[in-house]
């Protein structure tokens, strides 16, 4: 038996199947091309290149001072589940109690968490796609099947709800819904969202509503919950949200899930029996997010907002480059058609992952392909960088292309 075959024979099914994440598997990368003095500069980061403001460091270093150092609840602190609580009523127009509200460690667990006390073997999860890298891999973990359903990109990745009616099955019992969009940065219009209700209701399934990009939206657009639609959808859904994104605390690892009692007490056996409570002094720091003035919250959003404005402007300029304007979270996802077939050093790009690779490789650029993301002819670019390696990074890109053929 070769090497392969025995590591193959010590994992278990589930291990052989589901895929590292691929942005991750990138990260990787880069670090190592930077500790062999690469210069790279990453447009592949979903984080806020942001320090933590300076009043949630202050309540965490309070957090230590005052010894919450002990295990945690398994769902959060109290006063963290009521803060919680508090910003949904008012921000979402969802009513919850602080049991319906489960602390978790980031987002990406509070999804999970919900997919396990959701999902099991047989069943089927619809996602619009492009979608974000990990979805897939966590319906895979629950033993349910991935629907995969094109949002229409003619609307700027608006739901194609046409096909997602038409994908529905009698073994359908969720949708995952990201809304601002982890990768297009489209925002679902409450039109969209209260018609996908309606099928959830008529068909009986479920809502997972990862809101983790709420608070980065511009041009005055707005966002809109979908639990707040009715009683009876919001008994449907699973509202995913954090701090990570519009509190530039990724590394704090805080999301939180908020759903009816029967689905947060599954989803607080699961996660007693996973992890146990997120980090105490995190929820700390959290709480004072949440709760503390909101005023670096919307310096950083304008400022994304004069990265991302720049960005699509000079993406456009760019030979085989086309970008729609977006107006939600921190990512825009050109199409990059015109340059397949091109070639290089005897190399010829068939695939946005070839195009990723020449650009790292050529130009010290990282980006992430949209295989990535389950979409093609397209790559993820983050204006989460500051406006100084945006422009470096966006003219190395363009002398970089002016050598292909």
């Amino acid at each position: 038996m070769d090497k392969k075959m025995e590591e193959l024979k010590m994992l278990s099914r589930r291990a052989g199947e589901v895929q590292p994440s691929p942005t991750v598997a990138l990260s990787g990368k880069i670090a190592e091309l930077r500790r062999q003095g690469t210069d790279i500069i990453s447009f592949n980061i979903g984080e806020p290149d942001f320090p933590t403001p300076d009043y949630i460091k202050k309540a965490a270093f309070e957090a230590v001072n005052q010894n919450f150092t002990k295990y945690p609840p398994t769902g959060g602190f109290f006063d963290l589940q009521e803060a919680v609580v508090n910003k949904l009523r008012m921000d979402n127009g969802v009513s919850y109690d602080p049991k319906q509200i489960c602390v978790s460690n980031g987002a990406k667990q509070s999804v999970l968490n919900a997919l396990y006390a959701l999902c099991g073997e047989g069943d089927e999860v619809i996602i619009p796609v492009p979608c974000w890298v990990s979805y897939t891999e966590m319906v895979k973990l629950t033993g349910a099947v991935s629907v995969l359903v094109e949002a229409d990109e003619k609307r700027g990745f608006a739901l194609d709800l046409a096909a997602i009616e038409a994908a529905i099955t009698p073994r359908t019992k969720v949708i995952i819904i990201n809304t601002p969009n982890n990768p297009s940065g489209a925002i679902y219009s409450e039109e969209s969202l209260r018609k996908l209700a309606a099928m959830a209701v008529e068909h009986d399934f479920y809502i997972i509503s990862d809101e983790i990009y709420e608070k980065l939206i511009y041009d005055g657009e707005k966002h809109f919950c979908i639990g707040s639609i009715s009683p009876e959808v919001q008994e449907r859904c699973v509202i995913i949200n954090g701090v990570s994104k519009a509190y530039a605390m990724p590394g704090w690892r805080i999301g939180y899930s908020a759903s009816a009692k029967p689905i947060a007490k599954a989803i607080n056996a699961f996660q007693s029996q996973m992890t146990s409570g997120a980090c105490a002094i995190s929820q700390k720091a959290a709480l004072a997010a949440i709760t503390g003035p909101q005023n670096d919250l919307s310096n950083m959003r304008e400022e994304y907002d004069k990265r991302r404005r720049f960005m699509q402007k000079r993406l456009n300029e760019l030979d085989g480059f086309t970008c729609d304007t977006v107006k939600g979270a921190f990512y825009l996802l050109p199409d990059i058609s015109a340059l397949l077939g091109r070639g290089y050093a005897g190399k010829t790009i068939t695939s946005s992952m070839d195009l990723a690779a020449f650009f790292l490789e050529e130009a010290h650029v990282a980006v992430v392909p949209g295989e990535a993301f389950n979409t093609k002819n397209k790559l993820r670019f983050s204006y989460a960088n500051s406006m100084e390696n945006i422009v470096k990074g966006l003219e190395r890109i363009e002398a970089a292309i002016a050598v292909l053929s």
